[in-house]
């Protein structure tokens, strides 16, 4: 049988941003801990495992469908901001200045990894857009090479709608990520967003 220690470092250094080292330190937090709490973490993680799943309309992360943010009708329904990962959607909302709605793409284009349009949330977009409520749609997309690269994409796509089309302003800082981004740096991105 393999040691179970050396499967758990393993399996934690599997995780973004976990080292070997932190991984280790992580399992022997878990093997020291409390039976209740490692039962609690492995139920955690099993449970999110069976009902988290995509909001059939905005595509991000939840546990009922649509999601609170859809169902939500006191949100701005003719705006959808469009996000690349959900944590950049939390980021958002942390900033409390946005009451649109948001789309969720899982990704950006990275032809260098294989990820073209097909693999993005793009087809979800579009459908929601010809339903014909929203009438603006804003790019929040990392100002990195390929948030760059999605933004134009999106732009060449979504100008024949005839949607206003707007990007986040630049007070997100170059080669930023929204999601390590300060709730005053996104609000006023978000306020100075420009037509695309």
């Amino acid at each position: 049988m393999a040691d179970p220690i050396k499967v758990l470092v393993q399996q934690l250094a599997k995780l973004p941003g976990i080292g070997e080292k932190t991984a280790t330190r992580l399992a022997f937090h878990i093997v020291r801990a409390p039976e209740a709490y490692a039962r609690e973490l492995s139920d955690a993680i099993r449970d999110v495992r069976t009902h988290v799943r995509l909001c059939s309309q905005c595509c991000n992360l939840t546990t009922d469908d649509p999601c609170a943010l859809c169902a939500d009708q006191r949100r701005e329904r003719d705006k959808v901001c469009v996000v690349s990962h959900p944590p950049e959607l939390l980021a958002i909302e942390r900033a409390a200045t946005y009451r649109g709605l948001y789309h969720v793409l899982h990704g950006v284009l990275a032809p260098l990894d294989g990820i073209g349009p097909d693999d993005l949330r793009i087809p979800e977009l579009l459908r929601r857009l010809q339903a014909g409520e929203i009438r603006e749609v804003i790019l929040a997309l990392a100002s990195t090479v390929e948030g760059e690269a999605t933004a134009l994409y999106l732009a060449k796509v979504l100008k024949p709608m005839g949607l206003k089309l707007t990007r986040i302003a630049s007070g997100m800082p170059i080669g930023g990520e929204l999601e390590y981004t300060d709730a005053a740096t996104i609000s006023r991105a978000l306020e100075q967003r420009r037509e695309v």
